[in-house]
């Protein structure tokens, strides 16, 4: 636990400040319901699919189901102001009220909604997103700020203490009355604290940073761990069949074809950059030389794959 949250926060300083320009601004985002079935619907920003089939980077998607004991949250965003969108558009489609909100993961934009989620709200979390939050929230929020800009409502959040907490290896199933959501961690994906939200009478899954978007956007190795996340995402995409509905960290609802491109790329970044390095290539000629054009096109590779990806595949690469 403690190497997950060490290499968390290093992670996080490694992170380039958009501060001028912020990857996204949480001030502008407008979010959007599309419904996926009877009470389940995904959260998606406007203009997710455009942006997406252009590897830009998007503000964070979520979603919401109906059970007839009230309504789960997936996500509560980065700001007050995109909870309050999520729970309007909640309120467009129920008088039931909100009782429970499930953070993906420990990061800011997935999670400091909470602390404006309405009275009695119970917060699940993995233990490792609870842990984390508890103990390096300051730094976090100094993070967030810093890329994504002063002003965005990020100085109000306070860090708020999840109720129902999923251990490692676990699993949870939420019955919300007529339906049952499934909450589970299959292993690293990317923080050591990830959870991936299924509704299995759908056939709908949230995933999550894990798949942050379709191609071309690539996985972020925040805290290394390449093989370990190639292979969460393997178990993952046994789960799904061509119909499932997908609905990423930061994009537009899409399919298991997103989890299989992440994989994909994965098992390429490990296999060319053990090679490179078995070669005695430095890390800067690996870097130079494994640039694996077939997966191009994300705005971001620059960062992603040259500055984040290679080197943690490098450092692990026996």
């Amino acid at each position: 636990m403690k190497q997950i949250i060490a290499a968390a926060v290093l992670a996080a300083a490694a992170l380039p400040a958009f501060a001028q320009d912020p990857v996204w601004d949480a001030n502008k985002v407008t979010l959007h319901a599309q419904k996926l079935d009877d009470g389940i619907f995904a959260v998606i920003p406007d203009g997710a699919s455009e942006m997406a089939a252009k590897g830009l980077p998007i503000a964070t998607s979520g979603g919401f189901v109906i059970g007839n004991k009230g309504v789960l949250l997936i996500e509560t965003m980065l700001n007050k102001r995109l909870l309050d969108q999520v729970l309007v558009l909640v309120a467009a489609e129920t008088d039931k009220p909100v009782r429970w909100a499930v953070n993906t993961s420990y990061h800011g934009d997935h999670s400091y909604g909470n602390a404006f989620l309405p009275e009695g709200v119970e917060i699940i979390q993995h233990v490792n997103a609870a842990t984390y939050i508890q103990k390096h929230f300051a730094e976090d929020t100094a993070f967030m700020i810093q890329n994504f800009g002063a002003g965005r409502g990020i100085e109000e959040v306070t860090p708020t203490k999840a109720d129902i907490l999923v251990g490692d290896g676990g699993s949870l199933t939420l019955n919300l009355g007529g339906i049952a959501v499934d909450i589970r961690d299959y292993g690293f994906a990317q923080t050591g604290g990830d959870l991936f939200v299924s509704v299995p009478s759908a056939n709908v899954l949230w995933t999550g940073n894990p798949i942050v978007a379709n191609a071309p956007a690539l996985p972020w190795l925040l805290a290394g761990h390449v093989a370990e996340t190639r292979d969460t995402l393997a178990r993952v995409l046994a789960t799904v069949d061509d119909k499932t509905r997908v609905v990423p960290g930061h994009g537009p609802v899409t399919d298991k074809s997103a989890i299989q491109w992440a994989t994909d790329y994965l098992s390429e970044l490990e296999t060319d950059v053990a090679k490179a390095k078995a070669e005695g290539l430095t890390l800067d000629q690996t870097v130079a030389k494994v640039q694996m054009p077939d997966f191009g096109g994300y705005a971001l590779k620059g960062w992603v794959h040259n500055a984040l990806n290679v080197p943690a595949a490098y450092r692990e690469a026996g």
